[in-house]
C-alpha cells in the first residue's frame, strides 16, 4: 500500500498513491492508516485524487479508519474522483465523512 505522509502546519496530509482501493489492498490500507493516525495529534486529510476505483471493502476500510481517529480530531477526504464520490453518495457515507476538493498542501504549491 503506497501512502505519502506530509505534515502541513497543524495538519497531516496522507496521499493515497494507488488507483484502486478494493479487496486486494483494503486490509493493508486500513492497517497502515491506523499506524499513522494513532501517532498523530493533528487533523488528517486523505488525498484521494489518484484513487479511480473503490469497492465495498475499500469503503469498509475508510469507515474503520474514521472510527479509529483519536477523539476530537477531524478526518477529511479530499479530491474524490467521480467513481469514488459516487460510492460515498450511493451509500450515504458522504453525510458521515467530511469531503472537500482541495488540500492545503496543493494550495501551498500554487
Amino acid at each position: 500500500m503506497n501512502l505519502t505522509v506530509n505534515q502541513c502546519d497543524d495538519l497531516i496530509v496522507i496521499t493515497v498513491d494507488e488507483s484502486r482501493l478494493d479487496a486486494a489492498v483494503s486490509t493493508r490500507f486500513k492497517d497502515r492508516m491506523r499506524e499513522i493516525i494513532t501517532r498523530t495529534r493533528c487533523p488528517v486529510v486523505i488525498d484521494m485524487r489518484r484513487v479511480d476505483f473503490m469497492d465495498s471493502s475499500g469503503l469498509g476500510a475508510m469507515i474503520a479508519v474514521h472510527k479509529a481517529m483519536p477523539g476530537g480530531l477531524a478526518l477529511t477526504l479530499d479530491g474524490l474522483t467521480p467513481n469514488v464520490a459516487r460510492v460515498f453518495r450511493l451509500t450515504r457515507m458522504d453525510s458521515v465523512f467530511a469531503i472537500t476538493d482541495s488540500t492545503p498542501q496543493q494550495e501551498k504549491r500554487a
